[in-house]
C-alpha cells in the first residue's frame, strides 16, 4: 500500500480537501485504484451533532456515517463508496483507546498518547486504507490522507506525531507528503511573498515530517523566481513545487495536477515511476469542465433555507443542482432565500429583508427546499411550499422540504389549518409528520434513521420513477427522525396527494408527487449525496429539466439521447458535435476568482463555498447567519 499525505499551512480553507480529491484522481486516471481518509482532530466522535454553521454540512454515507463534507468531495471527484471509518476523528481514536484500556488489552501499562494513542491512529489509517470501496473486492493501490486544521494546531499534535512514526515506518518509498500552502500577494509591495510558506514548512519539518510536493495557493500561477526561492529554502525540487492558482471552479483543480506534472512528482515518490502507468488523459472531465465553463444560458433556482447564511451547509445540495444544469447545458443561478424571512412576522421585523426574500421567490425557475432540523423558518418554508404549488413552479423538497409540503398541502387543500408536525408543536391535534417509533430521545447523536435504504416505487408511470428509469425500487440515504404520519395516508391521498414511493414495509412513505402539477416532488432520503458529475441525480435531473422546459424529453427515452445509470436512472448526452467543437479551447482564464455557483440574488448574498475559493478570503464562519444570530434546535446541539 503506498500512502499520499496532504497537510495545509499557514491558514484555513485554502482548499486541502478538494487538493487531496484532485490528487485522488489523477492517480485513478493514471490507471490506479484510489481509496481516502480524512482526519477531523476534534474530540467529537463525528460530524453529526455539529452545526452547519460550525463546520458545513454533515455528508451522510451508504454505511450511515455522519461525515466530514470532504468525503462528500472524495466521493463526487472519485465515484467511490466510502465508509464511516474513513473518516478519523479525535473523539474515536480516544474512545476506542479507552475501551481497550478497560477491557485490560494493555496489561496494566500506563496508557500515554505515545505510544498508545499514536499506535492507535496507524493501526486505523492501515486497517481502513485497505476497504474496498469501488464495488470490487480489491484493496486500493494508494491511500490518499488529508489531516484537517493547519499545521501547528494542537489539537492535531497526537496524529502528526503518529503520521511521523508512520512515514517512518512504512518507508520512504511508500510515504508522499504534499503540504498546502500560502502564497499571497500584498497590494503594498505587490509581489508574491514566499515567508508565509517557508515558516509553515520549517514547522512541519520541526514536527518530524518533511513534505516531497509543495501545492502553493495563489491568485496567479507562480512566478519562476518564486518557485526557485520556495524550492531553495523549502529543500523541495523545482518540479515538486505545483501552483493552485484560482481557476473558475473546482472541476479545473485535477488539470492544473494533470497540466504541471504533479502525478509524475507523486509517481516517483512513490516508487511508482517503473510500473505500467497510463498518462491522465482525463478526457471526459476535461471536456465537462469546458462544457461548464461556456454555458451561458442560465436556470434560476431559489433555495429556501435556514441555514443560507454559509453555502457549505449546503454543499451537496449545490453540487448536485450543478450537476443537473451542466449536463442539461445550463448555467446555474442560485438565490438564497432564509425561510425565515418569507415569514409574515419578518413584514414586521424587517420590511426591506421580507419584500427582497418573496421578489426573489418570485422571480425563480425552481424552488428547491432542502433538509434542516428545529423549528426556526418552517413557517417560511411551507409558505414557498405553498407558492410553488399554486403558481406550477416546479419544487423539489428533500426531507424537511417534503415534510413542509405535506404540511401545506394539508393546511391549504384539505383545510386542515392546525395540521403540524410533532416536531414542531408536540402538542398538535393533527400531527401529519410524526417522530419515528424506533426513534431515541435522549441521544442525539447517531440515533436518527441514516444510510442506505431501499425505496419501493409503488405507482409505475410517476415522474419519479421515469427519472430513475422504471426501476422497481432505488436505494438513496437517510438522515432524518421525523417521518409522514402513516395514520394519515389514506386522508392526504383521497384529497389528490400521491405517495408514488414507500419503503419496504409500504408504512414509511419516502416520495410523495402531485399529478396535476409541472413538477411537484418531495423525497424523504437525500439524494445529493450520491449525486456524481458524471452521474446526476435524477431529483435534481427532473428540477432542472422542469425549469427549462426539458422535462418531457427527459421522461420519454424516445426524444433524449440517454444511458442507464447504475441505480436505475438516466443522464442526458451532450451532443458529440459540441464536444468536439470544445475539443481546442483553453480551460477558462486562469486568474479567474472562484464562483461555481453563480448568485444573481438582488439582496447581494455572496457565495462563500470553502474550497479554492478566491484565496483565503472566504474562511468559515462560526455563525454564517445574516444577521448575527445563533440558532439551535432548542437541545443545545446545533442543527
Amino acid at each position: 500500500m503506498k500512502y499520499v499525505l496532504v497537510t495545509g499551512g499557514v491558514v484555513s480553507g485554502l482548499g486541502k480537501g478538494v487538493t487531496a480529491s484532485s490528487v485522488g484522481l489523477i492517480l485513478k486516471a493514471c490507471g490506479l485504484r484510489v481509496t481516502a481518509i480524512k482526519i477531523d482532530p476534534y474530540l467529537n466522535t463525528d460530524a453529526g451533532t455539529m452545526s452547519p454553521f460550525e463546520h458545513g454540512e454533515v455528508f451522510v454515507l451508504d454505511d450511515g456515517g455522519e461525515v466530514d463534507l470532504d468525503l462528500g468531495n472524495y466521493e463526487r471527484f472519485l465515484d467511490i463508496k466510502l465508509t464511516r471509518d474513513n473518516n478519523i476523528t479525535t473523539g474515536k481514536i480516544y474512545q476506542s483507546v479507552i475501551e481497550k484500556e478497560r477491557r485490560g488489552d494493555y496489561l496494566g501499562k500506563t496508557v500515554q498518547v505515545v505510544p498508545h494513542v499514536t499506535d492507535a491512529i496507524q493501526e486505523w489509517i492501515e486497517r481502513v486504507a485497505l476497504i474496498p470501496i469501488d464495488g470490487s473486492d480489491k484493496s486500493a493501490d494508494v491511500c490518499v490522507i488529508e489531516l484537517g486544521g493547519t499545521i501547528g494546531d494542537i489539537e492535531s499534535m497526537p496524529f502528526i506525531e503518529a503520521l511521523g512514526q508512520f512515514s517512518c515506518r512504512v518507508g520512504s518509498g511508500n510515504f508522499c507528503l504534499i503540504h498546502v500552502s500560502l502564497v499571497p500577494v500584498l497590494n503594498v509591495v505587490g509581489e508574491q511573498k514566499t515567508k508565509p510558506t517557508q515558516h509553515s514548512v520549517r514547522d512541519l519539518r520541526g514536527l518530524g515530517l518533511i513534505p516531497d510536493i509543495l501545492a502553493c495557493r495563489s491568485a496567479k500561477p507562480l512566478e519562476e523566481n518564486v518557485k526557485a526561492k520556495l524550492s531553495q529554502f523549502c529543500h523541495v525540487p523545482d518540479e515538486n513545487i505545483i501552483t493552485l492558482y484560482d481557476v473558475p471552479d473546482i472541476w479545473h483543480v485535477p488539470l492544473l495536477l494533470r497540466d504541471q506534472k504533479a502525478h509524475i512528482a507523486i509517481l516517483k515518490v512513490l516508487d511508482l515511476s517503473s510500473v505500467d502507468w497510463k498518462e491522465p488523459e482525463l478526457e471526459q472531465w476535461t471536456v465537462r469542465t469546458k462544457h461548464a465553463d461556456l454555458l451561458d444560458k442560465p436556470v434560476r433556482v431559489a433555495m429556501v433555507g435556514k441555514y443560507t447564511g454559509l453555502s457549505d451547509s449546503y454543499l451537496s445540495v449545490l453540487k448536485a443542482l450543478l450537476h443537473a444544469s451542466v449536463a442539461l447545458n445550463r448555467k446555474l443561478v442560485l438565490d438564497w432565500v432564509p425561510a425565515s424571512d418569507l415569514e409574515d412576522a419578518m413584514k414586521e421585523q424587517n420590511p426591506g429583508n421580507y419584500q427582497t426574500a418573496w421578489n426573489v421567490l418570485k422571480g425563480a425557475g425552481a424552488v428547491l427546499v432542502p433538509g434542516g432540523f428545529g423549528d426556526r423558518g418552517v413557517e417560511g418554508k411551507i409558505l414557498a411550499a405553498n407558492y410553488a404549488r399554486e403558481n406550477k413552479v416546479p419544487y423539489l423538497g428533500i426531507c424537511l422540504g417534503m415534510q413542509t409540503a405535506v404540511i401545506e398541502y394539508a393546511r391549504s387543500v384539505m383545510g386542515i389549518s392546525d395540521a403540524n408536525s410533532t416536531e414542531f408543536d408536540q402538542n398538535t391535534r393533527n400531527p401529519f409528520v410524526i417522530f419515528m417509533p424506533e426513534g431515541c430521545k435522549t441521544h442525539m447523536g447517531g440515533t436518527m434513521r441514516l444510510g442506505s435504504r431501499r425505496t419501493i416505487f409503488h405507482v409505475k408511470n410517476c415522474k419519479s420513477a421515469k427519472l430513475y428509469g422504471n426501476v422497481k425500487f432505488v436505494d438513496e440515504r437517510h438522515r432524518h427522525r421525523y417521518e409522514v404520519n402513516p395514520g394519515m395516508i389514506e386522508r392526504l391521498e383521497n384529497a389528490g396527494l400521491i405517495f408514488t414511493g414507500k419503503d419496504e414495509t409500504g408504512q414509511r412513505m419516502e416520495i410523495v408527487e402531485l399529478d396535476n402539477h409541472p413538477f411537484f416532488i418531495g423525497v424523504q432520503f437525500h439524494p445529493e449525496f450520491k449525486s456524481r458529475p458524471a452521474k446526476p441525480s435524477p431529483p435534481f435531473l427532473g428540477l432542472i429539466a422542469a425549469a427549462t422546459g426539458q422535462l418531457d424529453d427527459l421522461l420519454d427515452p424516445s426524444l433524449t439521447k440517454s444511458k442507464p445509470r447504475s441505480n436505475g436512472g438516466v443522464v442526458p448526452q451532450v451532443d458529440a458535435p459540441l464536444l468536439q467543437s470544445m475539443n481546442g479551447l483553453p480551460y477558462g482564464s486562469p486568474y479567474g476568482s472562484y464562483s461555481e455557483l453563480h448568485n444573481g440574488s438582488p439582496n447581494g448574498t455572496r457565495d462563500n463555498t470553502k474550497a479554492l475559493a478566491n484565496g483565503v478570503t472566504t474562511m468559515k464562519h462560526a455563525n454564517g447567519s445574516s444577521n448575527g444570530g445563533v440558532y439551535s434546535n432548542g437541545n443545545g446541539i446545533y442543527h
